[in-house]
């Protein structure tokens, strides 16, 4: 084994989504790897069938002293020579002896990294961040995340969803926190007619945003999925898919929707704006704006040929920048930089 990925959350969200589908793409790629997570029967499962080794261990706060002792191991049992920390808890529990690079989706406190090797950033903003702070620029690189559509992935079935097949389907993905800013969707939805809207995700403002439902008279027209494993079916059944996230560091979701052939229309925050070229490869509307964000909808439920631009030209980005082919090989050459691939 060369590459131990490290990853101290135990929920659900679109972090812990990327490692697991970073750590099999590189398991396709032929690279030595293993894991050292929190208990989480899911990624466990998903881990093992990729063929990758795992180790759970505690991850606990500032009084666990015994994780990274475990980890170290862990680390000698798998032969491990880079150790790539996800994020500060990961970080802080990252045992010195191999190489120890920081994986970093967002501006996180760099004093958990503090001793480490190389910090690598999911966006180019977070990368010029880094160094802002008095990283040294030779030890920071951009790498993004990648984004793939299963060819043989059916579309989610809308009747199992009460869903009527022909009723302009929105699709809203994220954690049900107030940075997705879900409820300014439900806002936009009674602006939207006939409408449905399907939120996936898991999350604490789960029964505020279903009394908000209710309270605007549209929640015969949502539905709360909650956590899903099945992505691509929910990205290949909807019609739109709506981002309005009111702090977004990256916008994998935007990713996600071009590769599945999704338009998609998204709040102007960090990341979103960095990625989309607006009404080029999808559409910006200002931050927790919901009348904007219901204009931007209708406009692309009613002109097809809109959408089928915008879906083409992210197809071509997806393409160009965001493959699992391209993003693994800047991985790999990371890892062979430090004798690890």
């Amino acid at each position: 084994m060369s590459v131990l990925h490290l990853l101290g959350t135990a929920g659900e969200g679109g972090a812990e989504t990327y490692f697991v589908d970073l750590v099999s793409a590189l398991a396709r790629a032929g690279v030595g790897q293993a894991a050292a997570i929190r208990p989480n029967a899911n990624r466990q499962t998903a881990l093992a069938a990729a063929g990758v080794p795992v180790g759970t261990f505690r991850f606990g706060g500032p009084i666990d002293f015994l994780t990274k002792r475990k980890v170290a191991g862990f680390a000698r049992k798998h032969d491990v020579k880079l150790a790539l920390a996800w994020m500060n808890r990961a970080a802080r529990h990252t045992p010195a002896g191999p190489v120890r690079i920081g994986r970093l989706g967002g501006y996180y406190n760099l004093k958990y990294y503090r001793g480490f090797d190389e910090l690598v950033a999911n966006t180019e903003d977070i990368a010029e961040w880094i160094v802002g702070q008095g990283w040294p620029a030779g030890k920071v690189r951009h790498i993004p995340n990648f984004a793939a559509a299963p060819p043989e992935t059916a579309p989610a079935e809308r009747a199992a969803l009460n869903t009527p097949a022909d009723a302009p389907l929105l699709l809203s993905m994220g954690r049900l926190h107030d940075a997705k800013a879900h409820d300014v969707t439900l806002q936009a939805l009674t602006q939207i007619p006939d409408a449905v809207l399907w939120i996936a995700g898991v999350g604490p403002q789960e029964a505020k945003l279903k009394a908000m439902a209710a309270a605007l008279g549209v929640a015969d027209r949502v539905r709360f999925l909650g956590w899903r494993t099945d992505a691509s079916a929910l990205y290949r059944a909807a019609d739109v898919c709506v981002f309005p996230s009111r702090y977004e560091p990256l916008g994998n979701v935007v990713i996600q929707a071009w590769a599945h052939g999704l338009p998609v229309v998204a709040a102007a925050s960090q990341g979103p704006a960095a990625l989309i070229a607006d009404g080029e490869d999808g559409l910006l509307v200002p931050v927790d704006e919901a009348d904007a964000l219901a204009e931007a909808t209708r406009r692309l439920l009613a002109d097809p040929m809109l959408r089928i631009r915008l879906v083409q030209n992210g197809s071509d980005r997806v393409e160009a920048e965001f493959s699992e082919a391209a993003v693994v090989a800047q991985w790999r050459s990371l890892f062979s930089d430090y004798g690890a691939a």
